[in-house]
């Protein structure tokens, strides 16, 4: 689990409640008209703009921001150059004892196993990539939509509010909740769009992001290992995808591997 996304929701979440609560009664935020404005107009705008299938696949995707943690890239290429290893000493067909808790990685050592060649390999993985990328981007734009829509809902309610209440100033009575109206709408609008549907929409391009990167370093492993590239070329060659100081730290802790042997 993504523990950060967790923090961040529950406290921002947390906050605002408690400037609410902090403030007075918390049930005077509460305003059935405005939330069936404001939710409700979210959803139905939802639902114009994708498919059935796709609102369904989007929430599936959203859950990634929650639930998945991709490995660090250092873990994978140590994996790659030990995969390339077995490949080495015991042939190709030797990873098909390796079972690698990854499905694409899993994936890319039965292609090798099964003896496909360096390109068909590249097309299948990378295909794979592209179609993976086509799916979360659906998602972050499903987040990205509600997001845009929640508060221009919040800004219809305000309307709504601002007519009922000018309408009926004789009655001194239906300010009050007319007002609510107004007011809450553009609350709501706000806090649905900044503090749920754009920082998941934001989570679900970065954890896309570190997906992609991971499952590079696998594709150029397995073409590697194809073309026979000795571990410690490959080692060096994967090790671009790292950042400089996780390439320095890396190397400090090989160096102290080293001496300790």
């Amino acid at each position: 689990m993504d523990i950060a996304t967790v923090i961040g929701l529950l406290g921002g979440a947390g906050l605002v409640l408690s400037a609410i609560i902090l403030g007075g009664s918390a049930g005077i935020f509460i305003n059935v008209p405005g939330l069936l404005i404001v939710v409700g107009g979210s959803i139905a705008t939802a639902f114009m703009k994708f498919t059935m299938a796709e609102v369904i696949g989007s929430i599936k995707v959203a859950m990634k921001a929650f639930l998945i943690k991709v490995d660090s890239p250092d873990k994978i290429i140590s994996d790659m150059v030990s995969y390339t290893r077995i490949a080495k000493k015991e042939g190709l067909i030797a990873l098909e004892k390796e079972k690698p808790e990854d499905n694409f990685a899993a994936k890319a050592l039965a292609y090798l196993s099964d003896g496909y060649d360096e390109g068909l390999i590249s097309d299948m993985l990378n295909k794979d990539i592209r179609l993976t990328v086509q799916r979360h981007t659906l998602g972050q734009n499903f987040f990205k939509g509600i997001g845009a829509t929640a508060p221009a809902f919040g800004m219809i309610g305000t309307l709504i509010g601002l007519v009922q209440m000018l309408s009926n100033m004789s009655d001194p009575s239906s300010i009050g909740p007319s007002m609510a109206v107004a007011l809450l709408t553009t609350l709501y609008g706000a806090v649905i769009a900044n503090l749920v549907c754009i920082p998941i929409a934001e989570k679900l391009k970065f954890r896309c992001d570190e997906e992609q990167v991971y499952k590079n370093i696998i594709v150029e492993g397995a073409v590697a290992i194809t073309r026979g590239i000795a571990p410690m070329v490959l080692e060096e060659s994967l090790r671009i995808f790292l950042s400089p100081k996780k390439r320095e730290q890396t190397l400090t802790d090989k160096d102290g591997d080293s001496s300790g042997q």
